[in-house]
């Protein structure tokens, strides 16, 4: 029996557009509920912890981004064939994130002079260090011809490939200076599935 599913979330990519990656990966139907910044208080106390993403899997709610989307990546076979490559997968996810985590530091400094300091420290000692360790995880993998973990499309080649937009919001090119990553990101991209997706989907700010 097929489940139904709901995610609820702001008008944005933000937190939850790994979940609707992987459900556009999967080829899955599901109700895509966006919230105005004005209608969410009204909202706020049906979520388990009064904020979301939230995901109803046949009325029941989950809460939190990374466990909406690795539970979903475990339903539909996008979690890593081993308990090995799942653990590849959970550590590049994680590692998506601590790779983002400066932008908004970066993108709500009002202070011009420190705000181009931090751009400068983003795109010459942070990014680099995760980049050029990720690169080489790729190129070690099929040299670098398929995906992140295994042979076939992950979680972790998703939150890579979706992670970009996020990314550039501190700066222009983040890839600009690992074109094999960037190769990469396009071949991703151009999945049937997943290029439907990025098409049809609502332009946000975020």
């Amino acid at each position: 029996m097929a489940h139904s599913y709901k995610l609820r979330y702001f008008n944005l990519q933000g937190r939850a557009e790994l979940a609707r990656l992987v459900f556009a990966a999967a080829g899955v139907e599901y109700e895509d509920v966006r919230y105005e910044f004005a209608d969410w208080p009204k909202h706020k106390a049906s979520t388990p912890f009064g904020q979301i993403p939230v995901l109803e899997v046949d009325g029941k709610p989950m809460a939190q981004s990374n466990a909406i989307a690795r539970y979903l990546a475990r339903e539909f076979g996008l979690a890593g064939k081993t308990a090995w490559d799942q653990g590849q997968v959970d550590m590049l996810v994680e590692t998506m994130m601590d790779i983002g985590a400066p932008v908004p530091k970066i993108r709500q400094c009002t202070d011009e002079d420190e705000k181009a300091k931090l751009k400068k420290s983003f795109a010459e000692e942070h990014l680099p260090h995760y980049m050029e360790a990720i690169q080489k995880i790729l190129e070690e993998n099929r040299e670098g011809k398929g995906f992140l973990v295994g042979d076939e499309l992950t979680l972790a080649d998703l939150a890579f490939m979706g992670g970009q937009d996020w990314l550039k919001l501190a700066m222009d090119n983040p890839l600009e200076k690992y074109p094999k990553l960037q190769k990469f990101v396009d071949r991703i991209a151009a999945i049937p599935k997943i290029a439907e997706w990025l098409k049809k989907r609502p332009e946000t700010e975020l």
